[in-house]
């Protein structure tokens, strides 16, 4: 079912699916809710699944009021609001893991569990802010579009590459309409986030890591680092993965979800 709701003034879309517990997917940069259709088919309806497309992704308007990673944890928490839910498994990828360790520090009570796809607490390094300086430069420079072509085909595994490069050209292809107001908005308030390990060291309720061997964007190495962090964590390495499970080994991931959604405590 499609829904809709305002959010600081401007329309944010998103999707319920199935029945059961509720579970929001949260996608990552340069993506929307659409990410996630090759892990859900064959657990869609064994839980009410809950797919937004964050401000300026998808179908959701930019909205130009929001800066920081907490600005958009915001939405979860409207979305929770308008479907009178109480508490929810929250599960981000990369970005959207930032924005779920955001929405978990600020409403720790409304977390039944919190898995974190292919993300991290820790906040950028020195480095890793430069080279989003630089992403930001190149989209003022040369357009939203011409980031999706040269930014998507990093974010998988060589070997993915070499095999599925039609698939890949065709996510290039669904994103290319990102706008640059809304790639620089997140590589801003990425870029600015802060660390969020306490909170990791403080939840008491269950944990999802999984993380990719092969990933340079979020390096399997930060993630192992907190992993053991939470008092119960469920940690999967996905060997032939490098930042985009879901596509890479989308049976692997279902499988991993059920497993995960259904251990946690009703």
């Amino acid at each position: 079912m499609q829904k809709s709701l305002l959010y600081r003034g401007e329309t944010l879309e998103y999707e319920v699916r199935g029945m059961g517990a509720p579970v929001i997917l949260v996608h990552g940069f340069t993506e929307d809710r659409r990410i996630w259709e090759l892990v859900l088919p064959e657990i869609e309806n064994k839980y009410c699944w809950i797919l937004l497309d964050l401000p300026g992704s998808g179908r959701s308007s930019f909205n130009v009021s929001l800066s920081q990673i907490p600005d958009f944890a915001g939405v979860i928490s409207a979305i929770l609001e308008q479907e009178q839910i109480q508490e929810i498994v929250l599960i981000g990828h990369s970005m959207g893991g930032y924005i779920s360790l955001a929405f978990a520090e600020k409403y720790p009570e409304k977390i039944r569990a919190l898995g974190l796809f292919h993300s991290s607490s820790f906040s950028d390094s020195i480095e890793k802010k430069e080279s989003r300086e630089r992403n930001i430069r190149f989209i003022e420079n040369n357009g939203g579009c011409a980031f999706i072509e040269q930014a998507i085909p990093g974010l998988f595994s060589e070997s993915f590459q070499a095999e599925h490069s039609q698939e890949i050209q065709g996510l290039i292809a669904q994103y290319a309409n990102f706008t640059p107001d809304s790639l620089v908005q997140y590589l801003k308030a990425m870029k600015h986030r802060m660390a969020t390990t306490e909170m990791l060291r403080s939840i008491t309720k269950p944990v999802l890591f999984i993380m990719g061997a092969q990933d340079k964007a979020i390096p399997l190495e930060d993630v192992l680092q907190q992993c053991h962090l939470p008092v119960i964590s469920y940690i999967h390495i996905l060997t032939h993965s490098a930042h985009m499970g879901m596509i890479e080994q989308p049976n692997l991931c279902n499988a991993i979800l059920d497993q995960f959604l259904g251990q946690i405590p009703v």
